[in-house]
């Protein structure tokens, strides 16, 4: 195993079909060391979901954050407080997301919980800044992050993720844009929002203009995910999509 991707969900902001919201666990292991489980994206029901897959949320060491929406990175809040109340976790760990995490994150916390960012957690929180296109080391991952047209009240990332030399992107939610394809080139695993099939939805792509754009992606393989209700469970598909629950080898 260099690096595998189990998806904890999938779905997307209304969780359609009643997938879950965006949540993937990263598991990797070199000749010298094992990758500590890291999240890439963390949403609003991603603390049911690990736990729902017998995952000890307080194991994971480092969590990536595509951009800041509810659905990817909403479920922050709650694992912080799982980790403090009821793990009593001690291990340091990592949070690495664009410009205004750590505003943002406070003041979800303090709505969710008021308070709470008085109260000093019981372990290390560090929160790392990724800037447009500078590759940053975050928890034994080389990231780096391609912004993307997706209003969220702070830049949006493409990540694409180095490891034991696999190559993971994940397009985060987007529109079209010429981005995609710089961050996927070359990618052993080229994961991509795909909210409809053929509806334009502004500030996200369909399934229509990702068939016919494929040539342009230099990618070995491309799935699918953040999938409305118009995609979920869709047949005949010349791309794949991803299915909740499931482990893919990059």
């Amino acid at each position: 195993m260099t690096l595998q991707l189990q998806v904890l969900g999938c779905g997307d902001a209304f969780s359609s079909g009643g997938r879950l919201h965006t949540c993937f666990l990263l598991r990797g292991e070199t000749a010298d060391a094992a990758l500590p489980p890291t999240l890439l994206d963390c949403g609003a029901t991603s603390l049911a979901a690990m736990k729902g897959r017998g995952i000890e949320p307080a194991t994971v060491r480092t969590i990536l954050i595509t951009h800041l929406h509810g659905d990817h990175f909403g479920g922050l809040p709650f694992l912080l407080s799982d980790a403090h109340y009821r793990a009593r976790r001690t291990e340091p760990l990592t949070l690495a997301g664009p410009p205004g995490l750590a505003k943002r994150l406070a003041q979800a916390r303090e709505a969710l919980y008021p308070f709470s960012t008085r109260r000093q957690l019981a372990f290390e929180l560090e929160l790392v800044e990724l800037h447009e296109r500078r590759p940053t080391n975050v928890g034994g991952l080389r990231v780096t992050p391609f912004e993307v047209v997706h209003p969220s009240g702070a830049p949006s990332y493409a990540l694409r993720i180095e490891y034991g030399g696999s190559v993971l992107v994940f397009s985060g939610d987007t529109e079209w844009t010429p981005a995609l394809v710089d961050a996927a080139a070359g990618a052993d695993l080229f994961i991509c929002e795909c909210n409809s099939y053929d509806r334009p939805i502004p500030n996200h792509l369909n399934y229509r203009e990702l068939l016919a754009r494929r040539p342009l992606f230099d990618c070995r393989r491309m799935l699918l995910t953040h999938l409305g209700e118009d995609m979920v469970d869709r047949s005949g598909l010349e791309i794949e999509t991803l299915v909740e629950g499931r482990t893919y080898d990059v």
